[in-house]
């Protein structure tokens, strides 16, 4: 079922798919202006028409749209369409005040199905799999954006959502689960009850794990890796831009597919907005090309990565955009530098003794930061030797501070002792008046 569409998309050569990313941009530009009054005063004030847009070059004359648009525009004042004809409503999670809200007409509904089929099939998938969905349900787009991607495959689908870890245990042998869906830090977590409930991996049929919806470090998919004894692919979306979808790795690895034919993607100076070239480090920026309810124009997503052009080894063409490094909102600024989560989970999943929970706290003590670590020790680097514990901790410092280059406190704690997240893991604490 729509495996052959799904393998002509993903093949196509790079000359088609820059003719119909002008084509779109230049369809999307016009219907952002004609139907959406915020990007008409936005353009309006810059003196643009949308018959200024003739090329790909163009889009960098293009207005910014930032998440304070969305929130300004609460609820439906960014729908390009009427509420008759609006399907469905999502709404992003994890937000203080009230939520970032996109609408989805019957055909944007299609469109999501599509590009989360195409993210599921770089798993070399068949009707014969099983899929175990562990995104949540309901207003966050996780849950049923897989669902449906897997069902436009014909997949068969297991929505377990997130959560009720001796369920989801029992599902993966009961139902023959082959594909799971979920956040990385939750697949760690699920590797980690079958090893102590002493389930044998040989009696699960998992193969393939689709992970997102938080950053992880390449040293985190090892684990994942080792203790699922699956292929731990990365995937990325976002609720404004579509959900599940956006992008995905193939079994190679290297850098993660977008749907180049529905989302454009730049990457720019987080400051300046200036555009950078293939393969530099910025902010990744999307303009959605196909969506009726909620298009938007250069999309700040805030996150950080960096742009492949060259085509893959598995044949696509589509850009490739790095694994997240981290976000610009959520870096920390200690003592004048930058600091990322994603920098100290790569160093300590290097360390043997080390389990993969950890927690980051900041704090300002006399107009000075101090950056803590608190990392949780395996049950064979537990120890009761106070000496042992010592020269562990100042290991594990040395090896921070080496590639954050500033001084920071490990606190080492027992195993189990850090909170273990079923969604998104909370690894920052930051306790300054800032």
């Amino acid at each position: 079922m729509n495996f052959e569409k799904i393998d002509k998309l993903e093949k196509m050569d790079i000359n088609q798919i820059k003719e119909i990313q002008t084509d779109r941009l230049k369809k999307i530009v016009k219907y952002c202006y004609t139907n959406i009054k915020h990007y008409k005063n936005l353009f309006d004030k810059q003196k643009l028409k949308p018959e200024d847009i003739k090329s790909l070059d163009d889009v960098k004359l293009l207005p910014f749209t930032y998440k304070t648009d969305l929130r300004d525009n609460y609820p439906f004042d960014l729908f390009a369409t009427a509420l008759d004809k609006v399907v469905r409503v999502h709404a992003s999670s994890g937000t203080t005040g009230k939520p970032i809200v996109v609408g989805y007409t019957k055909n944007d509904i299609e469109v999501w199905a599509e590009t989360v089929a195409r993210t599921l099939y770089k798993g070399d998938v068949s009707e014969k799999d099983i899929l175990q969905n562990g995104y949540g349900y309901g207003l966050f787009t996780g849950g049923l954006g897989i669902h449906y991607g897997a069902e436009y495959l014909g997949i068969t689908v297991i929505p377990v959502s997130g959560g009720n870890t001796p369920r989801q245990l029992m599902l993966f042998e009961d139902f023959g689960t082959t594909l799971l869906t979920c956040t990385p830090s939750y697949a760690m977590l699920l590797g980690e009850a079958i090893e102590q409930q002493g389930i044998s991996r040989s009696k699960l049929k998992l193969r393939v794990g689709y992970l997102g919806a938080e950053p992880w470090s390449d040293n985190m998919r090892k684990e994942i890796e080792k203790k699922l004894g699956i292929l731990a692919i990365d995937i990325y979306g976002l609720s404004e831009i579509i959900g599940p979808g956006v992008a995905a790795e193939c079994k190679y690895q290297n850098g993660l597919h977008i749907c180049t034919d529905h989302f454009y993607p730049e990457i720019i100076n987080p400051h300046t907005g200036e555009q950078l070239p293939e393969g530099t480090f910025g902010e990744l920026v999307f303009t959605t090309l196909t969506k009726e309810c909620s298009p938007f124009i250069r999309y700040r997503t805030r996150d950080i990565a960096a742009l492949n052009y060259q085509k893959c080894e598995c044949g696509s063409c589509h850009y490739r955009m790095t694994r997240v490094a981290g976000r610009t909102d959520d870096m920390l600024i200690i003592r004048g530098i930058n600091v990322f989560p994603s920098q100290i989970e790569s160093v300590l999943m290097e360390i043997d003794g080390v389990a993969p929970h950890y927690q980051i706290i900041v704090t300002r003590e006399n107009a000075l930061d101090e950056l803590e670590v608190q990392v949780e020790m395996t049950d064979n680097a537990f120890s009761d030797e106070v000496k042992e514990i010592e020269n562990f901790a100042r290991r594990i410092q040395n090896a921070i501070e080496a590639v954050l280059t500033i001084r920071v406190k490990v606190t080492l704690v027992g195993p189990g002792t850090i909170q273990r997240f079923e969604g998104k893991a909370k690894r920052v604490i930051d306790k300054r008046q800032l």
